[in-house]
């Protein structure tokens, strides 16, 4: 009778051992992303931007410093709990979408992640810019130290 208590508990632990560190698909993709933007060669000066995504994506929204989590929420039409307001001008603030649902969030200091995608597209409010994949999206490449800047003016 212990033995089958020790396993049930066992397996207990290791379901909620799952739950905690499995990791949700916006992060997964985040930390894609991350490798192959930190992966770029030197000698690379523009990129389009699908090529460095390595998942699916159809949307792309970026928002200004401050922007509350509400018209976060709003704006992209899908509510999730990892959500952060950026707290200064020069983070990162990015959800890509797919099929309306969020597939990878990048939040930030260009430092803290080695990175930084900057763009101006269709202004959905004084908060929200937005391009789609469909658009060509060409991106200047800088680097400043140890961060690669993608660009799009």
């Amino acid at each position: 009778m212990k033995s089958k208590k020790t396993i049930i508990i066992g397996i207990g632990i290791i379901v909620v051992m799952f739950f905690i560190f499995k990791k949700d698909v916006w992060d997964k993709n985040e930390e894609l992303l991350r490798e192959q933007v930190l992966s770029l060669e030197k000698s690379v000066e523009i990129v389009q931007l699908n090529d460095v995504t390595p998942f699916e994506w159809d949307t792309v929204y970026t928002f200004s410093p401050y922007t509350p989590k509400e018209k976060i929420y709003e704006t992209v039409g899908y509510k999730w709990d990892s959500i952060q307001e950026t707290v200064n001008e020069g983070m990162n603030q990015l959800v890509f979408l797919k099929d309306g649902e969020v597939v990878c969030y990048v939040y930030g200091y260009p430092s803290n992640i080695g990175y930084y995608i900057s763009f101006s597209g269709e202004n959905l409010s004084e908060f929200a810019t937005v391009l789609h994949a469909e658009d060509n999206l060409a991106f200047r490449v800088e680097r400043e130290e140890e961060i690669v800047f993608l660009i799009k003016e």
